[in-house]
């Protein structure tokens, strides 16, 4: 009994004691964080902090939060707008505790549009501080190439429009005193000789499709071939790259590139003997003009430019002499640089400087496979490189059957066309906007500058001078992707003198220029698919037939 009470009695002692100890400190709340946007998807895909492209223009925004926002604060503190543009009408539902809002527009976004999306500060939290600081973010909307732009027509319609718009360049932006046609159209007194070529060779395609008479093109020649002959300036009687098309003096193309261009020369004769053949009349104007061309060809001194080696050289300065140091030599656009050279009756060339100079005693050769599809002549590396070696010398040397010891031209002019456009099928780079509808790839303009465009260059952009010249070779690939840059594209690509160089669709970029090498080629060589009347009017040529033979090719048409 009085251990019960002593044992009782000690409990009530310790639990005494016990509710002696003082109250615990409750530590202070931690202070409530800002609000913040932690995530922002467009549809599916995630916003990664640069502008974001290509975006739907029935795009839903999802925009996660930090913590419950105040649904009532999101209208008034939240907008899309379009630059100098009333904010575009949405709805929006919030979901996940009010953490995650998704926004619908009430109507499509404008195709190609850059848009801003701003979260406004002091957007409201229900548990954290407001939003301290305005953000916001700029993102396009993709283009609508799934519908025509322009109407339906015929082939032969939309081949007579776009060689037509196309050959505006050369005649209407032709300049003014000499005829010669402008590098590109901002280049004002800037003329190109080898551009200037392509324009010459253009004229007969003009007239055979009704763009302009015979006589207004007898008229343009006559100017453009007096010019030539009696103003501009010679190096050698080799042309600069450029000149000024008022006084024909040379305008450097770069620090030792004013003087003599062989190459961008051998263009010009082409198209200046493309003229000589088509203006066969007996004629006092016409056979004036066959003596004009024939005397500019013969004080090509061809052979000067080999500086006694079995090679072509490039360039010539005035003031810096062989500075430049570049030999021709092959697989690229200068083959008609050596079959000019090998044509010529007064300062020729040997087959042995063909051999060992543009051939390398067969170092051209490739014969490798791509996609399946041989490659007889050029880089491997690059998949035979830009387009535009298979165009500049083959806008007036026919390449069906014709061959030498080292290939089978109509076979390297298809074969390479048909590897640019498989790649730019497979688009193993993963560009916007390349299908087997929208292909090509060679030099030209882009978003950054300039530059030299094929597979192992990839930047992302398409220049429709690559699969409209090679309409001859690849006529079913060509086609798909002149309807799909006409119809589709057109709103965007096709101006003023036909398409423009180049566009990027990742980057939301198209070209607002047009360069005479590359427009040149598309008016010519649709020409070349449909009659053949620059690869006749050329290989008819006695000069140009010889030398081909000279050189080692055989074709029916040098029988």
């Amino acid at each position: 009994m009085g251990r019960l009470f002593l044992g009782a009695a000690f409990s009530l002692f310790l639990l005494g004691l016990g509710s002696c100890k003082p109250d615990p400190v409750e530590p202070d709340p931690l202070p409530a964080s800002p609000l913040e946007v932690t995530s922002i998807r467009f549809d599916s895909d995630s916003y990664t902090g640069v502008v974001k492209r290509n975006v739907s223009r029935t795009v839903k925004l999802e925009l996660r939060f930090s913590d419950a926002i105040v649904p009532s604060s999101f209208e008034s503190k939240f907008l899309v707008y379009r630059f100098g543009q009333n904010s575009v009408p949405y709805t929006f539902e919030s979901t996940r505790g009010d953490s995650v809002v998704t926004v619908t527009f009430k109507e499509p976004l404008l195709e190609g549009t850059q848009y801003t999306l701003v979260v406004i500060k002091g957007m409201a939290a229900q548990r954290q501080e407001s939003f301290p600081n305005s953000l916001s973010i700029n993102f396009v909307t993709a283009f609508d190439f799934s519908s025509d732009k322009f109407p339906r027509m015929s082939t032969d319609e939309l081949l007579d429009t776009v060689q037509e718009r196309t050959f505006r360049y050369f005649y209407d932006f032709g300049h003014p005193v000499s005829g010669l046609s402008r590098e590109r159209n901002s280049s004002g007194e800037i003329v190109t000789s080898g551009g200037s070529g392509f324009g010459l060779m253009a004229l007969p395609v003009g007239v055979k499709r009704g763009f302009i008479t015979r006589g207004e093109a007898l008229t343009r020649a006559r100017k453009t071939t007096s010019f030539l002959l009696n103003t501009a300036q010679t190096f050698h009687g080799a042309y600069s790259h450029w000149l000024n098309g008022s006084t024909g003096k040379v305008i450097p193309f770069s620090t030792y590139d004013n003087g003599g261009d062989l190459v961008e020369t051998s263009y010009l004769m082409a198209g200046l003997l493309t003229l000589r053949q088509y203006f066969d009349q007996s004629s006092s104007d016409e056979t004036e003009l066959r003596q004009w061309i024939d005397s500019i060809y013969q004080r090509v001194e061809w052979d000067w430019y080999t500086r006694g080696q079995k090679v072509l050289y490039w360039h010539w300065s005035p003031s810096d002499g062989w500075a430049m140091n570049m030999q021709i030599r092959g697989y690229n656009e200068c083959l008609i640089t050596y079959i000019m050279a090998a044509a010529s009756p007064t300062h020729g060339i040997d087959k042995q400087t063909y051999t060992s100079g543009w051939a390398q005693n067969g170092g051209i050769k490739s014969n490798t496979l791509h996609y399946g599809i041989n490659l007889p002549l050029g880089s491997s590396g690059s998949k035979g490189g830009p387009l535009f070696f298979e165009h500049y010398t083959f806008l007036g040397i026919n390449p069906h059957d014709l061959s030498d010891q080292y290939a089978n031209y109509w076979d390297q002019v298809r074969n390479h066309t048909l590897i640019n456009y498989e790649y730019c099928k497979a688009n193993p780079k993963k560009f916007a906007g390349y299908s087997d509808s929208s292909w090509g790839l060679t030099a030209s303009d882009n978003p950054w500058g300039y530059s030299a465009h094929d597979p192992a260059n990839d930047r992302g952009v398409i220049t429709p001078t690559a699969a409209l010249s090679s309409m001859p070779y690849t006529p079913e690939e060509s086609l798909a992707a002149l309807e799909y840059f006409y119809y589709k594209m057109g709103h965007k690509i096709f101006k003023e003198y036909g398409f423009v160089d180049a566009f990027h669709i990742g980057e939301g970029w198209f070209a607002n220029s047009f360069l005479a090498i590359d427009q040149g080629p598309i008016v010519v060589n649709i020409e070349n698919y449909r009659s053949g009347l620059i690869w006749d009017l050329l290989t008819s040529a006695p000069e140009v037939k010889d030398g081909l033979k000279l050189l080692g090719f055989s074709a029916p048409y040098l029988n």
